[in-house]
């Protein structure tokens, strides 16, 4: 079915698709989800490198306490079957409506997240508790996104990182253990399915910025540039139920002495409404991906900022996500 003049989004886009011949072909679902009276939550990823032999599992928790409970692993995978790799499960329990993802394994305890900016120590030897994650979503807008229409159509990160890409926003209702606390998740949150080739390089940088607010308004904002200097701004304002695509995006950046985005001042424009919404991260955790190319090592930043944000008298959470190459050991998009 047509999605918009742009996109078409099938049902059984919801199920695996069949991998190509792509030596890196990666086929991903992400889900996070937020409980705004608490003020804690996360994210949660299974991108199946089939052809590559493993899967990329990514869990990272935002406690109450200003810890983070985290896990990355690569199991391996054989086929493209499923979602379901190293204590992470994902399944559809009804096509463009609802979802849920459930993880049950251990989660490294970071108390100081500075220890993830060379992890190796960490992930070796870090403290770890038993954990146990389940939520599902349920919808409350349309999809966006799917199988560009036409050969003129980006995917949303762009052909190169994904051949068909669909999120949504919903509510989201679960459980979150860490060894003997047990918190009940009653918020809101935001999940995407995306297949193709995909290296995490092939982004030279972008910032996004997805949050949900308590009257069921929403927002999923991207700005992204290439190695050229060309930009694109994608994304949605969600409201009273209806995405209203974006025209232009201004986003500012205040740094931390570490040339972390500290806090986020962003305008956004619709054909319906022109607006301000402002973001304070308020835990991030500096992640790194990391690529063999020949003799060359491909590093590319990571920062996933747990966000409070303010649109108008709504406070809301969510993520603020900005992903950038290192090169010469500097990061190519700071300070923009």
């Amino acid at each position: 079915m047509p999605v918009s003049d742009r996109y078409v989004m099938r049902p059984e886009h919801e199920f695996m698709h069949a991998p190509d011949s792509s030596p890196n072909f990666n086929e991903s679902v992400y889900t996070n989800g937020f409980d705004s009276a608490t003020r804690f939550g996360g994210w949660m990823r299974l991108g199946n490198r089939v052809n590559e032999g493993y899967a990329e599992l990514s869990v990272c928790l935002y406690l109450p306490d200003g810890r983070i409970a985290c896990q990355f692993l690569r199991p391996e995978i054989t086929s493209n079957d499923r979602f379901d790799a190293g204590g992470l499960r994902y399944t559809v329990d009804e096509p463009l409506k609802s979802v849920s993802m459930h993880y049950d394994g251990d989660l490294i305890i970071v108390d100081d997240p500075d220890a993830l900016r060379d992890p190796k120590q960490l992930l070796a030897h870090g403290p770890r508790l038993k954990g146990r994650v389940s939520w599902q979503h349920q919808a409350e807008s349309p999809i966006h996104g799917g199988e560009p229409a036409h050969d003129g159509v980006q995917t949303m990160y762009g052909r190169d990182f994904s051949l068909g890409h669909f999120n949504q926003h919903g509510r989201v209702r679960g459980t979150i253990e860490v060894g003997d606390k047990r918190w009940t998740l009653d918020g809101r949150g935001w999940r995407d399915h995306s297949w193709g080739p995909r290296y995490w390089q092939v982004i030279y940088y972008y910032r996004l910025f997805i949050a949900n607010f308590p009257n069921g308004d929403a927002m999923m904002l991207l700005k992204i540039t290439d190695k050229t200097g060309k930009v694109r701004r994608e994304g949605v304002l969600l409201v009273d139920g209806v995405y209203e695509d974006i025209l232009d995006l201004d986003v500012q950046t205040d740094w931390t002495e570490k040339q972390d985005p500290r806090f986020v001042r962003l305008g956004v424009m619709t054909a319906n409404r022109k607006v301000r919404i402002d973001g304070e991260i308020m835990t991030l955790a500096p992640l790194r991906n990391r690529r063999k190319a020949g003799d060359e090592t491909l590093v590319s930043r990571i920062a996933e900022g747990f966000t409070r944000f303010r649109w108008g008298d709504q406070e809301g959470l969510g993520m603020t996500e900005y992903i950038e190459r290192i090169e010469d050991g500097k990061l190519v998009g700071y300070p923009l």
